[in-house]
């Protein structure tokens, strides 16, 4: 049976057998005993996300007293459930974020304490995931960005928006007119400023399903 740590756009954390291309944590929310989900999703304003694999040393998920590790489908998923990049085993990636950061939210070169308390104010509401009004029509929105509509996650990119699954993106579709944001609003402006993330292939592809 797979492990519950399989994070979605919304921020929930899956039973799903599919582990996608980046790991990440929220401090440590598991038993390792039972390799089993606490009551809290998260014991820590750092929500980051991680190579898989770093220097050689792969992680055994979920057995010992230390950080949960959680998998994200890609990048975009990723910031979309409202983490950021690693400062220790993505430095370079977490750099640019932060110089995006600060370029798309007009503020000076921010710590990453400071990236983190503006994340957990975004991406939660109460114990859900905080939804916001779109910035822009979903056809202006940077590459990267995530929406929700009807209960499904949409990702935009190249003007149009792809639905998201744990397996991949499926072919391009028009959005509702009451489609929300889900990724938060400072990380749009980042990527509005030209930060990059790791995409999962499925979307150069076209499409997940067949026709």
């Amino acid at each position: 049976m797979p492990l519950q740590n399989r994070v979605t756009p919304f921020g929930e954390i899956l039973a799903l057998p599919e582990r996608g291309l980046l790991m990440g944590n929220r401090g440590i929310i598991h038993d390792p005993a039972t390799r089993t989900l606490l009551a809290r999703r998260w014991t820590t304003k750092a929500w980051i996300i991680c190579l898989c694999e770093f220097k050689g040393v792969r992680r055994q998920v979920m057995a010992t007293r230390s950080w949960t590790e959680l998998f994200f489908l890609d990048e975009a998923t990723a910031l979309a459930a409202g983490h950021r990049p690693c400062f220790f085993c993505r430095r370079e990636a977490a750099e640019r974020f932060r110089a995006c950061w600060a370029k798309g939210n007009g503020v000076a070169r921010p710590s990453a304490p400071a990236m983190d308390a503006a994340l957990h104010a975004e991406r939660l509401d109460a114990k859900a995931k905080r939804l916001h009004p779109l910035p822009g029509a979903a056809g202006t929105l940077p590459d990267g960005t995530m929406l929700a509509a009807g209960g499904a996650a949409f990702l935009a990119s190249g003007g149009k928006t792809y639905p998201w699954s744990p397996a991949g993106y499926g072919a391009a579709q028009d959005l509702p007119r009451d489609a929300k944001l889900l990724t938060p609003p400072s990380t749009v402006r980042a990527l509005g400023a030209g930060y990059r993330p790791v995409l999962h292939p499925s979307l150069a592809a076209g499409s997940i399903f067949p026709s």
